[in-house]
């Protein structure tokens, strides 16, 4: 990739500034399904992404869904807003209540966690919606290993070390803010403050730093999550299984980590440049995804549903001038990769790539 460096990815990107309001409309709406989509399905978040693009966009749910991820889905929403808003007062310090409060939001409300155990017997906890852990966690590695986070008693003051820290690196300007993100990134999740939530308030958070310096802000992708959570894995066996030596980890204690950051933020920013600048009316995206048709009839067919979602074959054959033949394989291609669907009840389309 031409830009898969930062300093070049970000000369590009202010090369762009200031976006025009279509583009940035544009960018917004892209990022608002592709970040609260992905953040989301990581963590177990069953809606497809076209369904997650109807519900944020249009307040529609389609298909069969969980109520559940509908409404996780829906506050995740409102917790990328409030974000952002957040973000934009940059005379305001970070506050430990404002995590608290970010979390709140997305969790929505207690909830009770039931667990059958050996023998037939069944226990359960709390998760508390804007209060931090009271019972410890951890995680089974994908290598089958219990890695421990910090302690519920440990937890408040090494939250008040981390936000202290972010507040005085931020003043003291020595590191850029990808540096920043990725190491208040590194540190919060060795902590893991609270019992749900933490991945997706750390992927919040990382954006709220980046938003904070007028970067632009970033997805980890799904389909990437092994690479996510490898470059986290690879930087906990440099840092040391104690998680307060996590909480006060230091750039060169996680190398790994901030290699894959770096990487991505490169990536992402890269993705957005070509999606404000490229002009290719056969190139079109879907969750970050650049999709190059090789033919021009793919453009027709969507371009055509776009205009009028209730086509018959025949009404596309008559638009396009394309076979219905043809029309049907194109229809079956787009259709097994999830870049369209017909709806249920009108017998329409749906087009969730877009230009």
């Amino acid at each position: 990739m031409k830009y898969l460096n930062i300093r070049k990815a970000l000369e590009a990107w202010q090369a762009l500034q200031p976006l025009k309001e279509k583009d940035r409309v544009r960018l917004s709406r892209r990022f608002t399904v592709d970040f609260n989509y992905n953040s989301n399905h990581i963590e177990g978040n069953t809606l497809t992404y076209g369904q997650t693009e109807i519900l944020l966009l249009f307040g529609k749910v389609i298909g069969e869904a969980n109520v559940k991820d509908v409404q996780e889905m829906t506050a995740s929403n409102v917790g990328l807003r409030m974000m952002t808003e957040e973000a934009a007062v940059k005379e305001m310090p970070l506050t430990q209540n404002f995590i608290r409060t970010l979390h709140r939001t997305l969790l929505r409300e207690d909830y009770t966690v039931y667990r059958d155990l050996p023998g037939g017997v069944q226990t359960s906890y709390t998760v508390h919606a804007g209060t931090y852990k009271t019972r410890p966690n951890s995680v089974i590695t994908r290598y089958g290993d219990r890695f421990e986070y910090a302690s519920p008693e440990e937890t408040p003051g090494l939250m008040t070390d981390l936000v202290d820290w972010y507040n005085a690196a931020e003043r003291e300007g020595r590191l850029s803010p990808v540096e920043l993100a990725a190491l208040f990134h590194y540190r919060y999740i060795r902590i893991h403050p609270f019992e749900d939530g933490n991945g997706r308030i750390a992927r919040l958070m990382v954006n709220f730093i980046l938003s904070r310096h007028d970067y632009p802000m970033i997805v980890v992708r799904s389909r990437k999550k092994s690479e996510y959570l490898e470059a986290l894995h690879q930087a906990d066996l440099s840092v040391g299984p104690v998680p307060s030596d996590g909480a006060h980890a230091e750039l060169k204690d996680i190398k790994p980590f901030m290699k894959y950051f770096n990487e991505l933020v490169a990536t992402e920013v890269y993705n957005d440049v070509l999606f404000v600048s490229e002009r290719d009316e056969n190139v079109w995206w879907y969750d970050g995804e650049r999709i190059q048709f090789r033919t021009p009839n793919y453009t027709k067919i969507l371009n055509a549903m776009l205009t009028q979602p209730t086509l018959t074959l025949a009404d596309m054959r008559e638009v396009t001038g394309i076979s219905i033949a043809a029309i049907q394989k194109l229809l079956d291609q787009l259709t097994a990769k999830k870049y369209v669907e017909r709806a249920d009840k009108d017998g329409g389309w749906r087009v969730f790539v877009t230009q």
